[in-house]
């Protein structure tokens, strides 16, 4: 059987990519305002008033997605890596005989320590089948049956 990473670890890269992304969107926060900053230099007219409106609308996009990524990272620092679960909860990694899940926020595939991890919002159509789910239950997914093997 495969060494599943620790919990810690799984978190830990999970707040990586979250803060590269806060990053990456404090960036192009800047990028905009120094954007609506020289277009304010350069015209007047109609023109004018499309590409100020442009920009706005771009950076109120930004602030969603930091806004949404802050949430992602209150999250992750309000799991407790060192507890164990019965059964499906917010923090739990589950492992099944096909695939590594871990519930938290909606990343995707993630490589941690070698092993590929699928992380998993609770509110996707993954999460949502495998809330409350204990070990050796089953369940269909993408026409597929899986077995719990093991819950951390």
């Amino acid at each position: 059987m495969i060494e599943i990473p620790t919990k810690r670890a799984i978190v830990n890269a999970c707040l990586e990519h979250v803060e590269s992304r806060i990053l990456e969107i404090n960036k192009a926060i800047d990028d905009a305002h120094y954007s609506l900053v020289e277009e304010t230099k350069s015209s007047a007219g109609d023109k004018y008033e499309t590409s100020r409106e442009m920009i706005q609308q771009d950076l109120n996009r930004y602030q969603s997605q930091l806004n949404h990524a802050n949430m992602d990272k209150n999250v992750l620092l309000q799991i407790e890596t060192e507890s164990n679960h019965e059964e499906v909860l917010l923090g739990s990694i589950i492992t099944t005989d096909s695939v590594t899940y871990f519930l938290s926020i909606s990343i995707g595939a993630i490589t941690v320590s070698g092993v590929s991890v699928f992380v998993i919002s609770p509110a996707s159509p993954i999460g949502q089948v495998l809330r409350r789910k204990k070990i050796n239950d089953t369940f269909d997914f993408n026409k597929k049956k899986n077995t719990i093997l093991q819950i951390r």
